[in-house]
Order: structure tokens, then sequence, then C-alpha cells
């Protein structure tokens, strides 16, 4: 049995791709055999129950009055602390140095930290003032790493950065992160679903999300020349800030009204049947696929067929397994054609879908994540 603490900038019922993630590593590793505490930003609305996992909110956000009580219960009750970084999550505009400072100083202690992110870029292109967020976050993250005895990534990309802002020669491990929505087998509520949102009798390609700018631009060029290539196809567009997104898509494209649906924010077990409702999820990401993206991972999970993207953060895994289909990111239009040849030919979807579930259990499954962080 371990003992844990584990900080976080967020925690359900706090939406997030960070908080969601957090709960499902909690649940786990109680699952595991061992005792969880974890601590986040006071809420407002009460904590979901997990047998075994006390969560502790705390006031503000993470300023100094947090600070002092966090440390005072961990000095009263030590045990392993694992911390989910992400510069934003932990306010003060993502330049939180009272507390990364008190993270370092506490570095003899048993502490690791989980990368989600590292910092926000630096690039010429950006303003003065973006550029001073960008350097004050990496040296946010060098701190941070300087203060882990073990580092985790949510993908291999991170890796270089973090060893070249901080300078650290310690392993650094790269940790998939798995899928945030639980497959729920419930065929009768899939095929009532088909039933009720699909216009005419044809395939669906859904995508599952939040619908950010970054990503919506990329749903702007390569849903609409998806579904005029493909004319007896529809789409599902599944999650938070859904129904804003299909309102702003038809506005420019009206003739697809008919054709797009969308859910807004669903229970998870609504969600999850909708993405198995799904004949090819369409998941584009501006810096490419990669280990750390949990909207592939809940496609790779429901044994769906995937398009996506490749960009600078893509690691080699995905065109070496052949489990997903694969056009650059800056090819909108490769991207649409790639997937409209997938929604005619059921048969290779069929074979991507189950290579990606193949893949999902064998290196992205949450027992893999729990192994690494409980291994010595």
């Amino acid at each position: 049995m371990q003992h844990w603490h584990i900080i976080t900038g967020g925690y359900p019922p706090q939406p997030g791709g960070v908080s969601d993630y957090t709960r499902r590593v909690a649940v786990e590793l109680v699952r595991a055999g061992d005792v969880v505490n974890t601590w986040a930003p006071v809420c407002g609305v009460a904590d979901p129950i997990d047998a075994g996992v006390a969560v502790h909110r705390l006031p503000g956000h993470f300023g100094p009055r947090a600070i002092a009580i966090l440390d005072r219960q961990l000095r009263m009750n030590p045990a392993r602390i694992l911390v989910q970084y992400v510069p934003h999550a932990f306010g003060f505009k993502a330049m939180n140095f009272p507390f990364v400072t008190w993270l370092y100083a506490r570095r003899r202690a048993n502490i690791s930290v989980m990368f989600h992110e590292v910092s926000y870029p630096v690039d010429a292109s950006q303003s003065l003032k973006h550029n001073l967020l960008g350097a004050a976050t990496q040296k946010m993250a060098a701190i941070v790493a300087r203060a882990a005895g073990r580092i985790f990534v949510s993908t291999s990309s991170w890796e270089p950065q973090l060893r070249a802002l901080s300078g650290t020669a310690k392993p650094i491990v790269s940790i998939p992160v798995p899928s945030n929505l639980l497959v729920v087998e419930d065929c009768m509520a899939v095929q009532a679903i088909r039933q009720r949102h699909r216009p005419v009798e044809g395939p669906i390609v859904g995508h599952f999300g939040t619908y950010g700018d970054s990503i919506a631009k990329l749903l702007d060029r390569i849903l609409p020349a998806i579904l005029a290539d493909v004319p007896h196809a529809s789409a599902f567009l599944i999650g938070r800030n859904s129904e804003g997104y299909r309102e702003r898509l038809i506005a420019r494209n009206p003739q697809l009204a008919p054709r797009i649906a969308a859910t807004g924010m669903l229970a998870a077990h609504d969600a999850s049947a909708h993405v198995s409702a799904c004949d090819l999820m369409l998941q584009p990401y501006p810096d490419g696929i990669s280990t750390r993206r949990t909207t592939a991972m809940v496609a790779l999970a429901h044994g769906r067929a995937l398009a996506t993207t490749s960009g600078h953060l893509t690691e080699s895994l995905w065109a070496e397994s052949g489990a997903v289909a694969i056009s650059p990111v800056n090819e909108p239009l490769e991207s649409a054609g790639l997937a409209g040849r997938l929604l005619l030919d059921p048969t290779r979807r069929k074979q991507l879908g189950a290579a990606g579930r193949a893949l999902y259990r064998s290196k992205f499954d949450i027992s893999h994540t729990v192994a690494a962080l409980r291994a010595a």
C-alpha cells in the first residue's frame, strides 16, 4: 500500500481534461490498494463520491493561504506527492511563482510531477505580452522539473524541451493519457441515437471535444468538405460547446443544417453511446495527434475508426502502428478526402477500429499509467 497526495489545478466537477484525468488516476490508485488524498481549488459544487478518494478543497487558487494550508497538511501527513502540472492551472495568470518556489523548497520530499503541458510558447510572431508569458512559464517549468524526484510527461515530445529548460539528467518517463470516457456497452442506446439523429441512411462522422478555437478552425475547413464529398453522410458534434459551434458552422454552410446534429454536454453514459454511434471519428489537432490527446484516446478505446492529423508533436508510433488514418495538419482537403474515402469503405473502417482498440489496450489503458506511477 502506498499513500498519495495528488495536487491538481482542477478536480471534478470542475471541467477539463486534466480534471477528469486526475479523478481516473485517483480512483485507479485506490483500486490498486493505495490511499489517495487530492488537493484542488475550491469548487462550490459537491465533490464526486469515489470510495477511498479523499478530496480536499483549498481556498482561492493556490495563493499564499492555500499554499500554507497545503504545506501544513503535507508535513503532518507525509506521503508520495504527485503534481498534475499545467502552468495555467495554478492561477496567477499562469505565472504562479510562489507555488513552484514552494514546491522546489520541498524537493527532498518524494515528489513526482506529471507534465501535461510544459510552457506557453515563445515565438517572434507573437506580442511582447505573450512572449513574456512564455518566458515566465518556461522558468516555472524548469523550477518544477528540478523539484521533482520523478518526472513524467504526457508525450515524449516534451522531453527535449524539459531537458533544455531545466538541465536535468533525471529520467523522464512518458505516460500516455488514457481515455477520460469509459466505454459503455449499450447497443440499444446506440441504435436509438442513430435512428433519432441520422437524417439519411448513411454513415456518420463524429467529433468529440470542447470546440476550442484552434480545433474549430480545422473542423471549419475539413467537415463541410467531407459532407460535400459524401452526400449521404451526416455528422455528430459531441460534447461541451458543440451546439454553439454547430450554429456558427451552419451559418456559413446553411445547406448542411439538416445533416449536422450537436449534443451539447452529456452525461458520461450518453457521451459514450454517441461516440459508439459514429462510424468514423474526425479528430484533427493543430499540433498533430499525440499521446496527450484524450479525445483521440476516446475514439480508440471505443473501437471507432479515427481520422486525424499529423503535426510537430506527433510521435512516430502513430504512423508505425497503422491504427489511425493520418494526413498533414496543413492539408485540409487531403484530410477531408481521406475521411470521405473511409466513410465509403466499411471494411477499412472496421479494420482501423479494431487496430485502434488493440493499440489503446496495449499502450494507453489506465493500467499502464497506474503501473508507471506506482513503480519505485
